[in-house]
């Protein structure tokens, strides 16, 4: 067993352009975004993108480092549409696959069994088989008398050369939890990844973990992760319950606020700027 911290500069450089990633969190929740800070400040650019998308999407669209997006939703939560992602798609900024959330779901758990796809009901029926022309559809082999001949979709695994997620808590070895009412899909995001950086909230002794909280916290396990970040606020301006809650305030300011000038004030410097900016207020 290992030390796995590292900074999230460190992180990212260990990332390249043209890669798959998977961000982690759901909407604007729990989403690792002082690690997405950290990758718009490099070059990387090129990328395709997995996520249940949020200000996480919407900055990378923004900055124009999307190649092709994979999601269910680009939301902020409490505003609807990701003004900045919606912008940059209405200019035809990048490849959008657009999908069913259980058979994105399906995708990772295909990934994470290293699957080549897994049937799923969810598709069926809609719209998402026309617009994603390439999906495929499998039927039940099995005479059960309930999916006999049923037609299911073949959700393709979303391997990922990388991943990037933010828990509660986490120890040097790699070990992440989550202290909030949901675990959202971060462990199937590690597991389907080659390589899995988690940032922490808090970085503490293994034996910290359990003291205040069950074992089932425990949702990502060392053997997936690559490296471990702490990242105090890190997952700002979404939230990070119960540490702490969405900044709707500085939400407001980042979705009303052309991308050029909100990237100039408050992500031209590093992380430590980022944060005094936020405490300098809106």
């Amino acid at each position: 067993m290992s030390d796995k911290t590292m900074t999230a500069d460190e992180a990212v450089s260990r990332l390249s352009s043209g890669m798959t990633l998977g961000i982690g969190g759901w909407g604007s929740r729990r989403k690792p975004m002082a690690l997405v800070r950290a990758l718009l400040r490099s070059r990387i650019t090129d990328l395709t993108v997995v996520s249940y998308g949020g200000p996480d999407v919407g900055m990378l669209a923004a900055a124009g480092r999307i190649r092709k997006l994979v999601t269910a939703f680009v939301t902020l939560d409490s505003i609807p549409l990701e003004p900045h992602y919606r912008a940059a798609r209405e200019r035809g900024a990048f490849e959008l696959t657009e999908i069913d959330e259980a058979m994105f779901m399906w995708g990772l758990h295909a990934a994470a069994n290293r699957l080549p796809f897994l049937p799923v009901r969810a598709g069926i029926g809609s719209d998402v088989m026309r617009v994603n022309p390439g999906l495929r559809t499998v039927t039940s082999p099995y005479e059960d008398g309930e999916t006999d001949g049923e037609t299911f979709v073949a959700m393709p695994a979303l391997r990922l050369d990388a991943a990037l997620v933010h828990v509660n808590r986490a120890d040097r070895l790699g070990n992440g939890q989550y202290l909030g009412p949901d675990p959202y899909f971060d462990d199937l995001f590690c597991e389907a990844a080659d390589a899995a950086y988690v940032s922490s909230e808090r970085i503490v002794d293994t034996a910290e973990l359990t003291k205040a909280a069950p074992p089932q916290t425990l949702l990502v396990k060392r053997h997936t992760v690559t490296g471990v970040v702490e990242a105090p606020n890190g997952a700002h301006f979404t939230s990070c319950a119960p540490d702490y809650g969405r900044d709707e305030a500085f939400q407001k300011t980042y979705a009303t606020t052309p991308w050029p000038q909100f990237a100039a004030r408050f992500l031209a410097g590093g992380e430590q700027a980022y944060q005094s900016a936020v405490r300098e207020g809106t």
